[in-house]
């Protein structure tokens, strides 16, 4: 079995900088120090990406009022187009990956000239056909969310995809439930298995649920990539910050992740080097169960197993059992032959 891959983990900034280019850069920083490998944005133009009489979606109303459209909203927290070049090269003096998150084909167009490692599709461009096609026409790796999707949808999806060029094994389907924060009866991990159907290189799990405890169960299903939402203070006025962790909770998901990467090791079932010492305390041997004398037949009557284990295996009592004894032995001394 090859070495089993290192899990990425997103840590997804979104548009929890609330339009604050210096809050933005701050939350890279945080990212950096918690040790995760990319750091990801969300990139739109706003009029591009909602019509003026979109309403907000529940959650949104619940975390920044019912008043305004999703055009009030996202005109106040969304950064501008000219800023990703900066954020980006930030991600790189820290050494983090730089991702964002397109939401039109002119934030497509800006992204492409940074050079991300992949693409990152949120859940719901997964069936805006134009959008995959672009995508696809830019070339390289593809990380796609599937919130709120059908499997035939999905599959139509990678059929845009692969029909642009995009080889299936560049692209990795992360599970997802679209509600925030996500109810944990909705949240389906073993749905993640059914991922790998699809044939694509990598599957992983996209977490809107509070806490860490869910991420860090899906990288034990077999998760190769977590995102998760991160902010500087969950009390900010936004769409996601309630929903999203906050910096020690980063840190202690990132660690945990790890932990637990190391944990599931390989499929090979074999004495590891910790516990090898421990075999001699904890294993038993045949030892005399009193004083025997030299040529006494050796009998369960005079026999016993008791740790240490540095001896005749108890598992060849049968062979043991009706021999003659080669010497004296003592009580508890361990038994030759």
């Amino acid at each position: 079995m090859s070495e089993k891959r290192k899990v990425t983990i997103i840590a997804e900034a979104g548009v929890n900088h609330n339009g604050d280019f210096d809050r933005a850069l701050e939350m890279i920083d945080v990212a950096a120090e918690a040790g995760v490998d990319y750091v990801k944005f969300q990139t739109a133009v706003p009029e591009l990406l909602v019509a003026a009489s979109a309403p907000k979606a529940d959650y949104q109303k619940d975390t920044t009022g019912t008043g305004g459209s999703q055009l009030d909203m996202l005109r106040k927290i969304l950064l501008p187009l000219d800023d990703f070049a900066r954020l980006a090269e930030h991600c790189r003096t820290r050494g983090v990956g730089f991702l964002s998150t397109p939401f039109d084909l002119v934030s497509i167009d800006v992204l492409a000239e940074l050079k991300m490692d992949f693409w990152k599709i949120p859940s719901g461009e997964i069936t805006n056909l134009p959008y995959l096609s672009r995508i696809a026409s830019k070339g390289g790796g593809v990380v796609m969310s599937t919130g709120m999707c059908r499997p035939d949808e999905i599959a139509d999806a990678l059929k845009v995809l692969t029909d642009g060029g995009v080889s299936l094994a560049d692209i990795a389907l992360l599970h997802c439930n679209t509600e925030y924060p996500t109810p944990f009866a909705d949240v389906n991990l073993r749905a993640m298995m059914s991922l790998r159907k699809f044939g694509v290189g990598r599957v992983g799990y996209s977490d809107h649920t509070l806490g860490i405890e869910v991420p860090v169960a899906a990288v034990a299903l077999g998760a190769e990539i977590i995102e998760k939402h991160f902010t500087l203070n969950k009390s900010l006025l936004g769409p996601d910050h309630s929903a999203s962790l906050d910096p020690p909770e980063l840190r202690a998901m990132v660690k945990a992740i790890r932990n637990i990467e190391q944990a599931l090791g390989s499929d090979e079932k074999k004495v590891t080097p910790s516990e090898a010492k421990n075999i001699v305390a904890a294993r038993k041997s045949i030892v005399a169960a009193r004083k025997i004398a030299k040529g006494e037949i050796l009998s369960e009557e005079n026999l016993a197993v008791k740790r240490p284990g540095n001896g005749i295996s108890p598992m060849r009592w049968d062979n043991v059992v009706g021999t003659v004894a080669i010497r004296n032995f003592e009580k508890d001394e361990l038994i030759e032959i």
